[in-house]
């Protein structure tokens, strides 16, 4: 299965984002993640929208929002508005699941549901008719630059049988190209790389050894 590639923007230079965006793009980046962190729901702050919506106008990529806020239903509309393309919500959020993965579908944007390594695949499935990716965390959520948490294999690899061949199950966490092997092959076509690819000396060059790597 060819794997689709999501840079995450966190590890990027903040100094020269638009550049570092469009240098991961013209090699090949199919999504940029954009790790959006409240301080709430996770232990740390990154960015919000006017990141996003100046970015858009530098880029084509499709823009993978991971919304780790406390009350996700808030802010949908903002970021759809701002230029997502793909949001991410957590199963661990506050806001009610349901209504908001309604909310992100109503705005024409695809709906993703992500679970931090200590959560049951169980408490995803009774929205797996409403999502159109998993994002199963492969670290904590909250800090970049974690190790790979192997227990989350057997994890994708159920999530993979359920929801079968053609779905995106993306892996976010500790993912580089000496161990990309082990989320796909538990089954996770979309793959986040954000020390892996930014932290690089060639980001460029990076993402074209991950592509080619499937």
């Amino acid at each position: 299965m060819a794997i689709k590639l999501a840079p995450s923007l966190l590890a990027a230079d903040f100094s020269r984002l638009a550049e570092e965006v469009q240098n991961i793009e013209a090699a090949g980046a199919d999504y940029l993640h954009l790790d959006v962190m409240d301080g709430h729901l996770v232990p740390n702050l990154s960015f919000g929208t006017p990141v996003l919506s100046g970015l858009r106008k530098k880029s084509n990529l499709v823009f993978d929002a991971h919304l780790m806020i406390t009350d996700p239903h808030k802010y949908v509309e903002s970021f759809a508005k701002a230029g997502a393309d793909i949001i991410t919500i957590h199963v661990e959020c506050n806001s009610n699941i349901d209504e908001t993965l309604d909310l992100i579908h109503s705005l024409g944007k695809k709906a993703g549901l992500a679970l931090n390594p200590d959560a049951d695949l169980s408490r995803a499935m009774p929205y797996f008719d409403k999502i159109d990716m998993l994002l199963i965390m492969s670290v904590y959520a909250g800090f970049g630059g974690q190790s790979y948490i192997p227990d989350v294999n057997d994890k994708i690899r159920e999530a993979r049988r359920l929801l079968g061949p053609d779905f995106d199950i993306q892996v976010d966490g500790g993912v580089y190209l000496h161990n990309l092997n082990v989320p796909v092959e538990a089954g996770a076509n979309v793959i986040v790389a954000g020390s892996a690819v930014f932290g690089s000396e060639d980001p460029a060059q990076a993402v074209r050894d991950f592509k080619a790597a499937y």
